[in-house]
């Protein structure tokens, strides 16, 4: 009984930490543009917004208790460099300011028009300040209270929404693949796989302070609250792609806070203000707590204890709260780039790692997959800030999956190929 109580109480905290303010914008404004080609679309989103966070959570485990275990499998300096960009990305210069943004823009200006956003964003960071200060607590908090309330409300707004649907599915000119690309990539800014390496960390700690502290013991807890967390994270995302594309909105360059705000009042009325307001806080809320959480873990760390968790906490605080006020499209404009460069090097070492790790030891594969991934994100992101010619993309192009921003799985394969016959190679040599 209390395993499973303790399994309900990680999974529910490790859905909140994932379910932030672009796990709720993203699926219904992906659903608006992609017409009937709903499944095949929540298939693509699942596999970047749940199945490889879930996979990342499971590569920690296999591995041992924390990101530097990870990387340990490749090379010792891996996870400090990889971690730091990765803390920076879900931290304080996206991912965190994403969430107060978010909680401004859908739960508090529709319902308070004149409500300063600097004023939000002071009030929201001094709340994850304070919930976030006492570390041991954050899990039990997340999980036993905010979790809960975040899910009836959210599977309250779905299921009026699937039961009377604001009308027929949106007009398209994508195609299936479009679709899949499409949701496939906009899975990358919900920031998950990046998070699931760093949410392990914590989620395994939880894990050992409730006296699961045997490797069979915590990997159990540990994977089932995962399964339980992905469950949860299926069932919102389909609703939610489900009511983007069925919205009866015409004009697919609505925002995405626009687009929420729409469904929320067509679907519930001048209640379903409340409620996504609500969501959204909740939603909002526990990310920022998780993540915050993390920042100040991963860097007190890294700097050897030098830097105190409690400062790290505050200058985070400080400089999410600063970004913030920028707004939720600009961040995600912002965001876009660097995520194309880091998502690819995190999603082949975790594959890779799940894939071959417990039978291929040695280092030198993985090395090989990471080079060929990271080379592609390099092009990969030169294309999407415009520094490629029309030439060279189409050059580009005759790599499989590269139009659809998917050219780094050949060559990681290719990379891992070449390591593992120069690793044999060496191991005939030496005998």
């Amino acid at each position: 009984m209390k395993k499973n109580q303790d399994i309900i109480t990680i999974g529910f905290a490790l859905f909140a930490m994932f379910f932030g303010a672009g796990n709720l914008l993203l699926p219904p404004f992906i659903g608006l543009q992609i017409g009937d080609h709903v499944w095949i679309t929540i298939l693509a989103f699942g596999l970047t917004g749940i199945l490889l966070p879930f996979l990342g959570i499971l590569s920690i485990v296999k591995s041992g208790n924390s990101l530097q275990d990870l990387g340990n499998k490749v090379h010792p300096k891996l996870a400090p460099i990889l971690g730091f960009i990765i803390m920076l990305c879900i931290g304080p210069l996206i991912a965190i300011p994403r969430t107060a943004a978010t909680t401004y823009e859908v739960g508090l200006l529709p319902n308070f028009p004149n409500f300063n956003p600097i004023v939000s964003s002071i009030l929201f960071f001094g709340i994850t300040w304070a919930l976030t200060i006492v570390p041991s607590k954050v899990v039990d908090i997340i999980g036993n209270i905010l979790t809960p309330a975040l899910l009836i409300l959210l599977l309250l707004l779905i299921a009026v929404g699937i039961f009377n649907p604001l009308g027929e599915y949106s007009s398209s000119s994508l195609t299936a693949l479009d679709s899949f690309s499409l949701g496939f990539t906009e899975g990358y800014q919900t920031l998950d796989v990046l998070a699931s390496v760093i949410f392990a960390g914590i989620i395994i700690h939880a894990a050992k302070a409730k006296g699961y502290n045997s490797v069979q013991e915590k990997s159990s807890v540990v994977i089932s609250s995962g399964a339980l967390s992905a469950i949860c994270l299926f069932i919102i995302y389909g609703g939610l792609v489900y009511l983007g594309a069925t919205s009866n909105i015409a004009d697919a360059s609505i925002s995405r806070s626009a687009l929420l705000i729409h469904i929320a009042k067509s679907t519930l009325g001048d209640y379903g203000m409340i409620a996504i307001a609500i969501s959204i806080a909740l939603a909002c809320l526990t990310t920022s707590i998780a993540l915050t959480a993390a920042v100040g873990s991963f860097f007190s760390d890294l700097s050897g204890g030098k830097l105190s968790y409690k400062l790290l906490v505050t200058l985070c605080c400080v400089v999410s709260a600063a970004l913030a006020v920028t707004g939720v499209d600009n961040i995600i404009k912002f965001a876009y780039p660097p995520l194309a460069f880091v998502y690819p090097i995190v999603i082949t070492l975790v594959l890779y790692i799940i894939l071959f790790g417990s039978f291929v030891k040695t280092k030198q594969p993985y090395i090989g997959a990471l080079i060929g991934a990271t080379l592609i994100a390099i092009i990969g992101v030169l294309k999407i800030l415009g520094l490629l010619s029309p030439e060279w993309i189409s050059r580009f192009n005759h790599l499989p999956f590269f139009d659809i921003d998917l050219g780094w799985i050949l060559p990681s394969f290719i990379g891992f190929i070449i390591g593992l016959l120069r690793s044999k190679a060496k191991k005939l040599a030496t005998l």
